[in-house]
């Protein structure tokens, strides 16, 4: 079995990552190779399935298992005297949580906090590391946004959902690349599961599960007029229809990505996958 959490070599080359096309064409010969040693291959999104079996052979099933999130991802009322508590200003708090690369797309995100400059209530908690980190603090400073673009840095997962108790809205974003309109970000799994509201910039996958689940709101990708819109509609809304957003997204989580439900979908699919095997040496 071999789980597809990205699809290579598209994500090289829509991060930028590889632009050479000799290499791309090598990596794409190496997936092929992997995807002819598998008696079954699983995706994270629905919509990878086509792009799998342009390079797969036709006699491998392939099935949607998407991610879950961690246990310790859960609703929680945090204590009034947590040391995290500390480190967040007052007010409206959007909060983001991940990796700060190019494939999040800050400069949208940017955009759409200079467009609400008007409403210093509302406050842009990022939580994280990676490569665009210096070049977004040099944009809060340069844009005059250090009053309501706040970076914490990076901190242990077990903390986030403690972090998570503490927005009001939790943010998603990605380029607009076709590659990433196909992925669900593992990110919403989490978010989901903490029973917070959820702004999601992006197009595709992630966007409907938001839509489905009915736990927030959504935009096109690189939209900072349209994310700006939407945040402020969040903002707009009672703390009431918010939690019922929250409420929501976590009996979908339930439904559709809770991590017993799901371990045990794979064992059923390995002990068939294992009879099978047997059947077939049995014959030979």
């Amino acid at each position: 079995m071999f789980w597809v959490q990205d699809l290579w070599p598209e994500t090289l080359s829509a991060t930028g990552v590889v632009r050479s096309e000799r290499v791309l064409g090598w990596v794409g010969k190496l997936v092929r190779f992997i995807y002819r040693g598998c008696d079954q291959i699983l995706v994270q999104s629905k919509a990878f399935t086509s792009s799998v079996e342009q390079l797969a052979p036709t006699s491998i099933p392939i099935r949607y298992f998407p991610n879950t999130a961690e246990d310790l991802y859960q609703p929680l009322q945090l204590e009034a005297d947590a040391s995290e508590r500390n480190l967040i200003p007052e007010g409206f708090r959007v909060m983001f949580a991940g990796n700060l690369g190019v494939a999040q797309d800050f400069g949208t995100i940017l955009n759409a906090a200079e467009q609400l400059k008007e409403y210093p209530d509302i406050q842009w908690i990022i939580i994280g590391d990676g490569r665009r980190r210096a070049w977004i603090e040099k944009e809060v400073v340069k844009r005059g946004l250090k009053e309501v673009v706040h970076l914490l840095g990076r901190h242990p997962m077990e903390t986030m959902p403690r972090f998570f108790s503490l927005a009001d809205a939790l943010l998603v974003t990605l380029k607009k690349e076709p590659i990433f309109a196909l992925t669900i970000p593992s990110k919403i799994q989490s978010y989901l599961a903490c029973a917070k509201p959820i702004i999601a910039g992006l197009d595709g996958e992630g966007a409907r599960v938001v839509e489905e689940s009915g736990s927030g709101f959504t935009c096109p990708a690189e939209s900072p007029k349209a994310l700006a819109a939407v945040v402020l509609k969040m903002y707009q809304l009672s703390a009431q229809d918010r939690d019922r957003m929250g409420i929501r997204g976590r009996e979908y989580f339930d439904k559709e990505f809770e991590r017993t439900m799901l371990l045990d979908r794979l064992e059923k699919w390995m002990k068939e996958l294992a009879i099978q095997d047997g059947e077939s040496e049995k014959k030979s």
